[in-house]
């Protein structure tokens, strides 16, 4: 299985995956990480705080624009250089996500790709946006 090359990419190409964040993903994500904020794992802590609930890690849905550089576009082979990230709403257990990765920039010379990235949740509403630099496989 190979990606897609920068010689046949053009501006404006994009793709997606959803995934809905069940509780197993959040548990997972946590114990592989070390990342047990109660935010996370903790329902009567979370409670205490400012969303009044457990919400997903930030990093579960940039794990999922992840999945659509190494899967989709580029796809495989693709080498993923840097991300720029800023998680504008929370994601909560049960939301459903979808992210996006849009060609906004190529540079041939150099086999770079940047890349829009969006995540959003199921009533449509961001919640993270970004920028990704890849590498895409040769041909």
């Amino acid at each position: 299985m190979k990606g897609i090359t920068i010689q046949e990419m053009k501006l404006g190409d994009s793709a997606s995956v959803t995934k809905t964040v069940t509780e197993t993903d959040v548990y997972l994500f946590a114990g592989i990480t070390g990342d047990l904020n109660p935010a996370h794992v903790n329902q009567v802590e979370a409670e205490k705080g400012m969303f009044g609930q457990r919400i997903a890690h930030g990093m579960l849905s940039a794990g999922f624009v992840s999945a659509v550089l190494g899967m989709y576009l580029p796809g495989p082979g693709t080498i993923y250089m840097s991300q720029e990230l800023k998680f504008t709403k929370p994601v909560l257990i049960g939301d459903t996500v979808t992210a996006t990765a849009t060609v906004v920039e190529m540079v041939p010379e150099k086999n770079r790709v940047k890349l829009e990235t969006v995540c959003t949740n199921q009533r449509g509403e961001t919640v993270l946006k970004g920028f990704a630099m890849v590498m895409p496989p040769k041909a």
